[in-house]
C-alpha cells in the first residue's frame, strides 16, 4: 500500500539514496556532488516550514511503513519578494518504483498542497529530453511555458531545460501571504486531484 505523509527529518537517508544516481549518472538534476543525509536534511530544514516536502512510502498489508519510495517539493521560485506566490517544484521516484504511479500521486498531493497554501503559479523546471517527466508533469495540469537552449553542461554534454507551469489559483489583486505548510499539512483533495 502507498501512503503519501510530509516529510520528517528521519526520511533525509531516504531521499538522498534516491536523489544521488540522478545526480551522479544523470542528467535530470544540474548538481555534480550527490548530497548525503545531513545534506538533504538541511534542505528540508531550509524550507522553514513554509514549503511543503513531502514522500510516498511502501506500508504492508499490516500498515507498517516499509520505507519512501519518492519524495517531492517546493521551493521558492525566484528570490525577488513579488516571486512570492510562486514555487518551483520537484519529484523523484526510486528506480524500482518508476511507473508504479507513485510519481502522479505524488504530485497531485504537492499540488493540492500547494494550492490549499495559497500559492498561485507553479513552476517545473526539466532537463530536456525527458518524455516521462513531461508526461507526468501534463497529467497533473502543467503546460509547457518554454525551453533554454545548452544552458547546462554535464557528462559532456550541454542540455536544454524547459519550464512548465501550473496555474493554482487565480492570480488575485491583492493576494493573502501563502500559508505555512506546518500550519496546512499534506492535502489530498479528490476532486481537485482529477486535472484537467
Amino acid at each position: 500500500m502507498i501512503a503519501i505523509r510530509a516529510a520528517r527529518p528521519e526520511d533525509a537517508a531516504a531521499i538522498a539514496a534516491i536523489y544521488a544516481p540522478h545526480v551522479l549518472a544523470g542528467v535530470v538534476s544540474f548538481e555534480t556532488q550527490a548530497p548525503d543525509a545531513d545534506m538533504m536534511r538541511a534542505r528540508m530544514e531550509g524550507a522553514d516550514g513554509l514549503y511543503p516536502w513531502i514522500v510516498a512510502t511502501l506500508s504492508d498489508e499490516n500498515g507498517h511503513e516499509e520505507g519512501v519510495i519518492g519524495y517531492a517539493y517546493a521551493a521558492r521560485f525566484r528570490e525577488r519578494e513579488a516571486y512570492r506566490w510562486v514555487v518551483e517544484t520537484t519529484i523523484y521516484v526510486a528506480d524500482v518504483s518508476q511507473r508504479s504511479g507513485v510519481g502522479r500521486l505524488l504530485y497531485e498531493a504537492l499540488v493540492d498542497t500547494l494550492t490549499a497554501q495559497g500559492f498561485t503559479q507553479a513552476m517545473g523546471v526539466i532537463a530536456l529530453p525527458n518524455d516521462g517527466s513531461i508526461k507526468l508533469h501534463e497529467a497533473v495540469g502543467f503546460r509547457r511555458a518554454g525551453v533554454f537552449r545548452e544552458v547546462g553542461h554535464k557528462h559532456g554534454r550541454w542540455i536544454d531545460v524547459g519550464y512548465w507551469q501550473r496555474e493554482l489559483a487565480e492570480p488575485a489583486p491583492h493576494p493573502a501571504e501563502p500559508k505555512r505548510f506546518t500550519d496546512v499539512g499534506v492535502v489530498r483533495d479528490p476532486v481537485a486531484g482529477k486535472h484537467r
